[in-house]
Formats: structure tokens, C-alpha cells, sequence
């Protein structure tokens, strides 16, 4: 007598729908994703009646002054007489050459030394002389 051998059932993961999937996760991702830009030191801004906006953020240098008298660029503490090779150097980057230097200082740091940031931005030269004062919107 022949016994009949049974068919064995296969177990697989359906993976028609495995793209879709991927494709989904991936514009989810994309669209919730915030990319953290620079924390820079606590400051308080002074206030101002009118401002106006920065056309985009991209290709501008941000140098943080706080009450203390700590200097931060990029995230990074660093001295007065430091602030002229580095902004030198992001003058001369060939990919995302600096436009523009926004100083976001407090508004009790003491002039001596706002004048001291702004003498190593003229030893810069040019490229480091356009200038934005970062400050928020009076409320009356």
C-alpha cells in the first residue's frame, strides 16, 4: 500500500504591500523630522519697534553674547580674539560662503565688549560688515 506523502504549506510573509509601506514610513519621517539648528547661549533680546525678518537663515553666521560674557559660534564657547579666524574661515567656505553676521547679544552685555565683537568683524573684512542686530518685537 502507498501512502500518499501530505503537500507541505509553505509560511511566507506577503511582500506585495512592502513598498507602500516603506514609502509611507518615509514621508512620515521627512515630514515630522526637525532638524535642531543652533542653541547658542541664553540670552535676552532687546526689544525693538520695528524689525524685520531675514529672508532665510542659510549662509549667515550667528554669534551669542550672553550677561556673563561668554561668546558662543556654533554651539562653540570661544574668546574675543577668536571670533576673526572663524568667521574668516566660513567667509571663504566654497560650498555656503557667509552672507550675513547676526549678533544675537543681551541686552545687559556691556558695550565695551559689543564694540570689541564688532572691531574683529572689520578686521574681516567685507564679507563680515553686513551686519543684522537680532532683537524681538516691543510689545506696547
Amino acid at each position: 500500500m502507498k501512502f500518499k506523502t501530505k503537500s507541505k504549506v509553505s509560511c511566507g510573509i506577503p511582500t506585495a504591500s512592502m513598498p507602500d509601506i516603506v514609502f509611507m514610513l518615509l514621508i512620515f519621517f521627512m515630514v515630522s523630522t526637525v532638524f535642531k539648528e543652533s542653541n547658542g547661549l541664553n540670552v535676552v533680546l532687546p526689544a525693538a519697534k520695528r524689525i524685520e525678518k531675514l529672508p532665510g537663515k542659510r549662509d549667515v553666521a550667528v554669534i551669542w553674547a550672553d550677561r556673563s560674557g561668554r561668546i558662543s559660534i556654533d554651539d562653540k564657547l570661544i574668546q574675543i580674539a577668536d571670533i576673526e579666524p572663524i568667521i574668516r574661515a566660513k567667509a571663504r567656505d566654497e560650498l555656503h560662503p557667509m552672507k550675513l553676521v547676526s549678533l544675537r547679544i543681551d541686552k545687559d552685555v556691556e558695550m565695551s565688549k559689543v564694540t570689541a565683537i564688532q572691531q574683529q568683524l572689520r578686521t574681516v573684512g567685507s564679507t563680515a560688515l553686513n551686519i543684522n542686530y537680532s532683537t524681538k518685537t516691543a510689545v506696547d
